[in-house]
């Protein structure tokens, strides 16, 4: 398809940029407190990622990559002057990872909870990963990609069986419309093959964030990333799932913003 829109995107604050990158499903909304916090001191810029938030919905029928996503977001920070701190959770934690590998010398930082950044388990043929990540290949049936009863896999591996029910209806509806691109985005990744050794020429501040609960092939995948980046550091939040960055978000927002200052 042609190039989409310039992504829609909060911009708050002045000072050094920090690019904010939401999960999967989610939206710029689940970086709202954080973005508050560092305003006062950063240029906080935290973009609805394609199809998502106040973006034009993605078309079911349109082919997709995570790449499609991380050239949106490239875009955005081409208009940034100096380099950028850049965040993400879960997907946008990938997003967040291959842009950073990219494009090195523009950060000034990098953080990252739970990064679904799964092909460092394949080429690290790391067993309790790899055996873990199996339970995922449900989640490539085209022929129930981003519905009611592939969302309930998806979030049953993530935060456990019933998970998916236990959501009020309006957060599931949220879901659903945005289901087919949020089936495109898993797909794709669970094909990337890019070694952790790939990442290595990230020399920036890194600090990869787990929770204490999230599920055994994330807690690899942040494990392995840490060991890979130069100057990395791996955290788990103790009580905190997959996703920590809402259910425990003082302590994650201590964590990231305290992650930002020592950055510069």
């Amino acid at each position: 398809m042609n190039t989409p829109p310039p992504l829609h995107a909060l911009d708050l604050g002045a000072g050094d940029p920090v690019v904010l990158l939401h999960s999967g499903g989610m939206s710029s909304r689940q970086w709202r407190k954080l973005a508050e916090r560092l305003a006062p001191s950063h240029r906080v810029i935290a973009p609805d990622l394609l199809g998502s938030g106040q973006n034009p919905p993605w078309p079911d029928d349109a082919p997709f990559h995570f790449d499609d996503d991380v050239a949106a977001v490239e875009r955005l920070i081409a208009e940034v002057p100096g380099r950028v701190h850049l965040v993400g959770h879960s997907y946008g934690g990938l997003i967040a990872l291959v842009l950073a590998r990219r494009s090195p010398a523009r950060v000034r930082s990098l953080a990252a909870y739970d990064p679904v950044a799964f092909g460092v388990l394949h080429v690290a043929n790391d067993p309790a990963g790899l055996a873990d990540a199996a339970r995922t290949e449900g989640l490539l049936d085209e022929r129930i990609g981003g519905t009611d009863p592939w969302f309930e896999r998806f979030v049953g591996y993530w935060s456990g069986p019933g998970a998916w029910r236990a959501l009020a209806e309006p957060a599931r509806q949220s879901f659903l419309r945005v289901g087919r691109k949020v089936f495109l985005e898993v797909r794709s990744l669970i094909g990337d093959r890019t070694a952790a050794s790939d990442y290595a020429a990230v020399t920036a501040p890194a600090l990869f964030l787990t929770g204490e609960r999230t599920p055994v092939a994330e807690k690899r995948v942040v494990a392995i990333l840490a060991e890979a980046l130069p100057a990395a550091t791996a955290v788990e939040v103790a009580g905190a799932g997959h996703m920590g960055p809402l259910t425990h978000a003082d302590a994650v927002n201590d964590l990231l913003a305290s992650h930002i200052a020592r950055a510069g």
